[in-house]
C-alpha cells in the first residue's frame, strides 16, 4: 500500500492496468490472438506512454493528476468499444484519415451503436473499476499517508525542533517525488528503445504478414495488421502521426527504385503490343525517388494478352451501375425478377465480393472507375479528389469516341463526385439538383432509382454511341426506421418470418429492382437494348443490417472469412450466351475487363486489376486490408493465418510469401500512385516528349530541305 503514496508510480500503476486488461479484452471482442508476441510489444508500449504520461501528471497535484489519468483512461475506452463497432460494422478499423466522413457517421450512429456485440461494453470494465478506487479508496491512502508521516513522539518536543523536523520531512518527500518523476521519464525513454526493438526484432515477426511491422509504425495504411501488431492505444498514437505528417513514400517497394526488367512476351495472334519508347526516355530522365519507383513497378508489369472475349462488345453502349448496400440476396427470381433476368440471362460471377474499407462507398466507386486499391485509412474519394486519372474507364471511352456520362441521385454531401467525377474523365456528371429529382435531407429518406434511371434514359436517348455510370442510392440504410421506400413493398413480404429490418431493406432492393425492369424497357422502346451492355457491381454490402439478420436470409455463415462482403457481378446484353462463372473477382477488375470486352486502347499494366477472362487471370479476390480467398485457401491479414479448403491441397511458406508480395505490391503502389497523382504525371510526360518528338522530326526534315 505505501507504494501508493507516491502519486507517479500510483496513477502509472492504474492507468497502465486499466489500459491493458482492456487491450487484452479488445483483443478478445474483435477475434485477434491473446497468445502473441504483439501482446508483449503491447505490454511494453503502454508501461511506456503511462510512464510518461504519470510523471507528467504528477506536476499537476494529486487530484488534477487522479481526473487527468481518469480522463486518459475514459479516452482510451470510448476509442476501444468505437474501433470494435467499426470493424464489426465496416470490417476495417477507422482512422483519423477518414475525419471528412463525421457527418455520415453521426447520420446513421443509432444504427451503428444498435449493431453492437454486448461484449463489447466489457471494454469498460477496468474504467469502471477506475473510477470506484478513485472514488473509495484514494482519498484513504492520502489519510493513511499522513498518518505514516507522523511522529508521535514531536509532542514532546519543543517548537523549534517540530519545526525542524518538519522541513526535513517537506524536502524528504520533495526529493522523492522529484525521484520518482525522474525515474518514470528514464525508465519512458529505456522502453522507447526496448519497444522500437521489437519493431523488426525477428523473433516478433510474422512471416506471413503482409507489410512489416516497423512499416506499419511508420505508416499504419493497414488498420487491420496495425491494430493487431500494436493494439488500440498505441494505434492511435501512430494514425494520428502518419495523418499530421503524411508518409509520401514508402519503403516497403524501395527496391523498384533500382531499375525494371520487363517480362518476355511470348508472341502469338492474342499478344497485345505496346511501345514503350516513349516511356522509357521519361524513366531514364527522371531523378525524384517516387516517379522513379512507379515508373519501374508499372513498366514491369505484365502485359496482359487479348483472348476470346477481346472485342466481343466493341462500338456497343455501356452501362455500368454501381448498387447501393447490396449483396446477393438481390438473387431472388421472385423479389427480384429483374435482376434475376440480367443474372441468369447474362455472364455472372458467384465468387465476386465487394471488399469494405473506411468510406466503402466513395472509395469503391473510385476503385471501379480506376482499377486501383485506395488508401485503407483515408477517404481517397474526397482527399484525393483533385488527382487526373488518364487511365480511367471515362477516358478510355472518350478516346474511342463515346459520350460519357455519370449519373447519382444525391448530393455532395458525403463525397465530392462533381469533382472527381470529371477528373476521371466524364464528360457531364448529373447530380440530383440538376437532374431534378426530388430528395429529403432527411437520412431516413433516400430518392428512388426508378426516377434516376427515367432521367439517364432521356439523356441517352439523343446519344448515338455512350458510356454512363449510374451509381443508385434506393436501397440505402437506415432500415431500423420506417421510411418511404422502406415501407413501400412490406406487403409484399407479409408471408416471410424476416424481421422488419431486413423487410425494409428488401423493400427497398425491390425499388432498385424496379428500376432496372425501367431500365431495360426504355433501352428496348429506344431501339438501343441490342447495343448496350449493363454491368451490375455493389460497392458494398447493407452495413444497417446485422450479421445475425443477413444469416437468416442466407444458408451460410456471412461472419467466416468476409462472406458478408459477397457480392453481385454481372454483366449483360441480350445478345450474348449466359454463363456462370467461378473465378474470384472484385470491384477492382472491372475496368480492365470492360476494356478488353469493348477492345479499348488501354494499357493493363497501369491496373491493379486484371481482365478476369483472360487466359492468365489468377483467379483470387483481394480484400482491403491485403486479406486474399482463392480455390484453395483464405488468408487473414489481420491474424496473419491461412485457413485451407481442402487438407490435401495447400500452399508452401513461399508461395504464401510470394502471393502476399504481389497483392503488398499491388496496394502499396496504387497507394503510392494516388498520393502523387502518377497517372496525370504520366500522361503529361508522354505528351510532352511526344511534342519533342515531333518537333526534332520537323527541325531534321527542314534541314535535310535546306
Amino acid at each position: 500500500m505505501r507504494m501508493f503514496y507516491n502519486n507517479v508510480f500510483k496513477n502509472y500503476f492504474l492507468l497502465m492496468m486499466t489500459l491493458f486488461v482492456e487491450e487484452l479484452i479488445f483483443r478478445w471482442c474483435v477475434g485477434f490472438s491473446l497468445l502473441d508476441w504483439s501482446v508483449l510489444r503491447i505490454f511494453i508500449g503502454l508501461n511506456m506512454i503511462c510512464l510518461a504520461l504519470s510523471a507528467l501528471f504528477s506536476f499537476f497535484g494529486r487530484i488534477a493528476s487522479n481526473i487527468l489519468t481518469f480522463i486518459v483512461a475514459f479516452i482510451g475506452t470510448a476509442y476501444a468499444i468505437i474501433q470494435a463497432g467499426f470493424v464489426n460494422y465496416l470490417g476495417v478499423f477507422i482512422s483519423f484519415g477518414t475525419s471528412s466522413q463525421a457527418g455520415a457517421v453521426q447520420d446513421y450512429i443509432m444504427d451503428y451503436i444498435s449493431s453492437f456485440s454486448w461484449t463489447f461494453w466489457l471494454i469498460a470494465l477496468p474504467l469502471i473499476l477506475l473510477l470506484v478506487f478513485y472514488i473509495l479508496f484514494d482519498y484513504r491512502i492520502k489519510v493513511l499517508e499522513k498518518n505514516d508521516s507522523i511522529d508521535f513522539a514531536d509532542k514532546f518536543d519543543s517548537e523549534e525542533r517540530k519545526k525542524l523536523n518538519d522541513q526535513i520531512l517537506a524536502k524528504k518527500q520533495r526529493s522523492r517525488k522529484i525521484n520518482a518523476k525522474i525515474n518514470a521519464i528514464v525508465l519512458a525513454v529505456i522502453l522507447a528503445g526496448v519497444y522500437y526493438y521489437t519493431l523488426g526484432a525477428s523473433f516478433m515477426q510474422n512471416d506471413l504478414q503482409l507489410k512489416t511491422t516497423k512499416s506499419l509504425f511508420n505508416n499504419p495504411d493497414i488498420p487491420n495488421i496495425a491494430m493487431g501488431q500494436f493494439g488500440y492505444t498505441m494505434y492511435a498514437f501512430v494514425d494520428a502521426k502518419s495523418v499530421v505528417l503524411p508518409v509520401k513514400g514508402t519503403e516497403e517497394v524501395d527496391s523498384f527504385a533500382e531499375g525494371y526488367e520487363k517480362p518476355e512476351q511470348v508472341s502469338s495472334d492474342f499478344t497485345r503490343y505496346i511501345d514503350d519508347t516513349i516511356w522509357e526516355q521519361i524513366i531514364a530522365n527522371e531523378s525524384r525517388s517516387n516517379f522513379k519507383i512507379l515508373n519501374n513497378y508499372y513498366i514491369s508489369q505484365e502485359i496482359t494478352d487479348k483472348n476470346d472475349f477481346t472485342g466481343i462488345f466493341k462500338d456497343k453502349n455501356l452501362i455500368v451501375i454501381m448498387m447501393e448496400s447490396t449483396n446477393n440476396m438481390l438473387i431472388n427470381k421472385d423479389l427480384f425478377p429483374n435482376v434475376y433476368k440480367l443474372y441468369s440471362e447474362g455472364w455472372a460471377w458467384d465468387n465476386a465480393y465487394s471488399p469494405r474499407n473506411s468510406c466503402s462507398t466513395g472509395n469503391n466507386e473510385v476503385s471501379g472507375m480506376t482499377s486501383l486499391y485506395t488508401i485503407n485509412n483515408t477517404c481517397t474519394a474526397n482527399n484525393y479528389k483533385k488527382n487526373i486519372y488518364p487511365e480511367a474507364i471515362f477516358n478510355l471511352f472518350n478516346k474511342s469516341g463515346y459520350e460519357t456520362t455519370s449519373f447519382h441521385n444525391y448530393t455532395d454531401q458525403y463525397y465530392a463526385r462533381k469533382v472527381y467525377h470529371p477528373n476521371m474523365g466524364s464528360g457531364h456528371f448529373y447530380g440530383v439538383q440538376e437532374l431534378g429529382i426530388p430528395y429529403s435531407n432527411v437520412y431516413k429518406e433516400w430518392p428512388s432509382d426508378v426516377e434516376l434511371v427515367e432521367k439517364v434514359l432521356s439523356i441517352t436517348k439523343d446519344q448515338d454511341k455512350f458510356m454512363t455510370w449510374v451509381t443508385s442510392v434506393s436501397a440505402h440504410q437506415p432500415y431500423t426506421q420506417s421510411s418511404v421506400l422502406g415501407d413501400k413493398y412490406l406487403d409484399l413480404l407479409d408471408d416471410t418470418n424476416y424481421n422488419i429490418s431486413l423487410k425494409r431493406y428488401l423493400s427497398k432492393l425491390m425499388e432498385f429492382d424496379k428500376a432496372i425492369g425501367a431500365l431495360l424497357e426504355g433501352l428496348e422502346n429506344q431501339g438501343k437494348l441490342d447495343d448496350t451492355v449493363i454491368v451490375l457491381y455493389a460497392d458494398h454490402y447493407p452495413y444497417g443490417l446485422t450479421t445475425n439478420t443477413i444469416n437468416s436470409y442466407f444458408d451460410y455463415d456471412v461472419t467466416k472469412r468476409f462472406e458478408v462482403d459477397r457480392t453481385p457481378f454481372i454483366i449483360y446484353n441480350n445478345k450474348i450466351k449466359p454463363q456462370k462463372h467461378s473465378e474470384y473477382t472484385s470491384y477492382v477488375n472491372v475496368t480492365p475487363t470492360v476494356a478488353n470486352l469493348f477492345d479499348l486502347d488501354y494499357d493493363p499494366r497501369l491496373y491493379a486489376g486484371k481482365d478476369i477472362l483472360s487466359n492468365n487471370y489468377e483467379n483470387r479476390v483481394i480484400f482491403a486490408d491485403g486479406s486474399w480467398q482463392d480455390e484453395v485457401a483464405f488468408y487473414s491479414a489481420a491474424t496473419g493465418k491461412i485457413t485451407y479448403f481442402e487438407p490435401n491441397t495447400t500452399y508452401t511458406s513461399e508461395e504464401i510469401k510470394n502471393i502476399n508480395t504481389t497483392i503488398k505490391n499491388r496496394i502499396s503502389m496504387s497507394n503510392l500512385a494516388i498520393k502523387n497523382n502518377y497517372f496525370n504525371y504520366l500522361e503529361e510526360a508522354k505528351k510532352e516528349y511526344k511534342v519533342e518528338e515531333l518537333a526534332g522530326k520537323n527541325e531534321a526534315e527542314e534541314n535535310s530541305e535546306s
